[in-house]
Formats: C-alpha cells, sequence, structure tokens
C-alpha cells in the first residue's frame, strides 16, 4: 500500500512538472522535426535505395551501401567526407582512431576543455608505458582545466600550445564533470580562437551524446574532424554496433588508414548486414534523440521540485543527452542508479552494483536495461561513487520510458526512506 501511496503522489508531481516544461517540450520538437527533415533530404539527395542495405562479406570491395552511407553522414553533418563504419567497436574506439590518424610522434594534443572522459585516460597514456597509448609513441599531451564558472581559460590555451600541438580536443559532453556540455555556437568560437593563435592546428571534437541536439553539428562549426558511436545519438537504437567520424577529407581519411591500414582505408571491410539497421537508425536518430531529451528535461523538472540540484536546470538549452542529478550520500545514489534498472524491459530483474569498470578509475554503478548492450540513446544511468555524488542518466527511445524510469528512480528512493514524497499541493 505505501508502494502505490508513493506511486499515485508521484503522478500528481509529475502532471505539475509537464506542465510547468511544456514551452521546452515544444522547442525539443521543432529541433527533431528540423533535424528529421535534414536527415531525409541527404537520403534523397544521394539517391538511398533497398539496394543498399544489403551488405557485402569478405573484403566487401564495391560495397554500395557502405559507400552511399559514408556519403549521407557526410551530408548531414555538413562534412566533406565520413566514414560510418561496425569495425568501430565503441566510441572511444573511434576517437582513438580518429586521434592517432591525426597525431605523429613529436606531436602534442591539447585538450582545452579540461580532463576528458575517464575512459580516454588510457588511450592517452604515460610516456613508456608499453600498452600503445599515445604517449608511448611519443605523442606529448597537455590539458587546459576549464574556469571555475565552466568556460575556456582562454589566456591558459595561449601559454600552452607551442609549436609540437598538432590537435586541439574539445569534449562536448560534461562526461563526469559538473559543468554546462559546450553548445555548437561555444565549439564554433573555440574553432575560431584556436585558430586565430594557430591556423595550422586541427580541431577534433567529441561528439558522443550531441548530435541531433541542435540544429548544426561542430563540423558546421568549423571543427576539423567529430567522432562519435552508434550505439548512441546517430544509431537511432536499432544499429547493433559502429561509430563514425566525419569532417575534412584528409582527416577522415587519416582515421581511416588508422582504423584499417595504410593505403586501404576506407576502401574495404565488409558491412555483414548491418546496413538496414545503420541507415534506419540515422532515419530515426532525429525524433528518438528528441524523445531522450524531453525525459531529461521531465528529469530535471521532477528532481528539482523535490529539492535535487540538477544541470542542466529544466529550463536549461540542451546540448547533449546527459541529465546530471547531485545527491548527499552514496546510497541516494546507488538507489537511483537501481530505480532507473527496474524501470527497463530488458533486465529490470538485474540489481546492478558498484564494480571497478575497465577504463574507469573508480567504481561504477550503471543501469543499462537495453536492447543493444551499452546502448546509451536507450534510457540508461551511470555514476562512480565517489564524492560529490553525481549520477548522469541519458536516453529513452520514447518519452514515455524516460518518464517511467525516473518515477520509479524516485520511488526507490522514498522506499528506502531516502527521500520524503509529501502529498502534491496546487
Amino acid at each position: 500500500m505505501e508502494q502505490q501511496s508513493h506511486w499515485n503522489t508521484l503522478l500528481q508531481w509529475a502532471e505539475a512538472a509537464e506542465e510547468e516544461v511544456l514551452g521546452s517540450f515544444r522547442e525539443l520538437d521543432k529541433t527533431a522535426e528540423h533535424n528529421q527533415w535534414k536527415v531525409i533530404r541527404a537520403f534523397q539527395r544521394h539517391k538511398v535505395s533497398d539496394f543498399h542495405f544489403s551488405g557485402s562479406t569478405g573484403y566487401g570491395y564495391n560495397d554500395s551501401g557502405r559507400e552511399v552511407l559514408d556519403l549521407v553522414f557526410a551530408d548531414v553533418f555538413g562534412a566533406e567526407a565520413a566514414l560510418v563504419r561496425p569495425h568501430f567497436v565503441s566510441g572511444t574506439h573511434t576517437i582513438c582512431c580518429a586521434l592517432f590518424g591525426l597525431l605523429r610522434p613529436g606531436d602534442e594534443l591539447l585538450y582545452i576543455t579540461g580532463r576528458p572522459y575517464d575512459t580516454l585516460h588510457k588511450v592517452i597514456g604515460k610516456p613508456g608505458d608499453g600498452t600503445g597509448s599515445l604517449q608511448d609513441f611519443g605523442i606529448g599531451y597537455a590539458e587546459v582545466p576549464l574556469r571555475e564558472d565552466g568556460g575556456v581559460d582562454w589566456d591558459g590555451v595561449a601559454a600552452r600550445m607551442n609549436g609540437r600541438t598538432k590537435v586541439v580536443g574539445i569534449q562536448r559532453s560534461r562526461g563526469y564533470d559538473w559543468r554546462s556540455s559546450f553548445t555548437v555556437d561555444e565549439i564554433g568560437e573555440m574553432v575560431r580562437r584556436v585558430k586565430a593563435i594557430r591556423p595550422d592546428v586541427l580541431v577534433f571534437v567529441d561528439n558522443c551524446y550531441g548530435e541531433f541536439t541542435e540544429r548544426l553539428e561542430p563540423t558546421e562549426a568549423g571543427a576539423d574532424l567529430i567522432a562519435g558511436s552508434l550505439i548512441k545519438n546517430p544509431g537511432g537504437g536499432l544499429a547493433p554496433t559502429g561509430g563514425y567520424v566525419a569532417g575534412t577529407k584528409e582527416a577522415v581519411e587519416l582515421a581511416a588508414f588508422r582504423l584499417t591500414a595504410p593505403g586501404i582505408g576506407g576502401e574495404v571491410g565488409a558491412t555483414l548486414g548491418t546496413l538496414r539497421a545503420m541507415y534506419q537508425g540515422l532515419f530515426l536518430a532525429p525524433h528518438l534523440v528528441g524523445q531522450a531529451l524531453k525525459g531529461s528535461v521531465f528529469a530535471a523538472a521532477m528532481f528539482e521540485r523535490l529539492g535535487f540540484e540538477t544541470k542542466p536546470s529544466r529550463d536549461e538549452v540542451r546540448t547533449d543527452l546527459i541529465q546530471a542529478v547531485r545527491f548527499t550520500c552514496s546510497e541516494q545514489l546507488i538507489a537511483f542508479v537501481q530505480g532507473v534498472q527496474r524501470a527497463a524491459a530488458v533486465d529490470a530483474h538485474v540489481v546492478p552494483e558498484p564494480w571497478a569498470m575497465p577504463g574507469y578509475e573508480h567504481p561504477v554503478i550503471m543501469a543499462a536495461g537495453t536492447f543493444m548492450q551499452g546502448g546509451s540513446l536507450e534510457l540508461s544511468a551511470d555514476a562512480p561513487v565517489r564524492e560529490p555524488y553525481i549520477a548522469y542518466m541519458q536516453g529513452g527511445l520514447t518519452y514515455a520510458h524516460a518518464k517511467f524510469g525516473v518515477l520509479n528512480a524516485l520511488q526507490a528512493l522514498a522506499e528506502r526512506e531516502l527521500i520524503v514524497i509529501k502529498p502534491y499541493i496546487t
């Protein structure tokens, strides 16, 4: 009876929260519509037909579906070229290929948005670590911490750039930091300022979680190369694996040489029956990203009403999928993630626990009841179990599922007496 009482009260809170964010929902629908039309027009310009879904085996020579998919992605992202492959095993692998493609021994990579996401730390590595990391190959690395207000420290950037600096890295998403993600306009300003200091420097953007959240992409704002994962936004919940890079022809070709081999690049690579899902996933992506963004706005509205601090707030501009919520203790954080798992259609009976996940520096707890393993366009949540206790929720192929996840998470907190759900008063 008490659980049902919590649920009924939460539904009343939810109805009020939805009324409060109707204006944000309308803007998100307009962005989704714009991007949906952009994707359809790219399909039409490149004359996509059902025979492009057939795929290839062996070397994958003359795979017209693969070649046209590259053209469609480049068109959608406003880039000269793109490489879209099931052979990228994750977003980290895709970024790794991009960076190793652009950099050479003696060059330096400079991240101007602070320390990048945890899984890239091993890619960057340490000098002589023997793992084949960037620094193991004699590629230097430096980073400029963000200012306290979350902006780029341009004095620090100017002081740190030098003759070795070959690539400037930008992480669009907040990662595990308590900061705002960067908008495309902000990224465009970063590109302009970097090129003003050193015109020959290449600007790379980790675009994970950001695709289709705005009407433009970083390549349309001047980035030389961007990278992302197909089991996040652009795969539309259907792509079973893979990643993409997009940007200038030269930069994309260099990343392709790293993925396969110099002289081979993107000319080969059997697609093995994955093309239909990648095409259809891209078609669906703008709408599904819009659904997930609505879920994030709803989450912010609900948690703020119950006294929690959120980033972004319910009325803040969205430029990625991620919704961060700050808790006061590890018990609240763990209950939240376990509550999101309880809302899943797949593996709802599984109770996630913190564990030492490869590539992460602290124990991580993850809710991932997804059809695609690790598919974070689907409803999911994760958090490093460390202070400050911040959980990160993303995804939801439908708004109704994202809403269900938020309500289940709040109910889990209430059942463990970690929050008090008071009766809603109008």
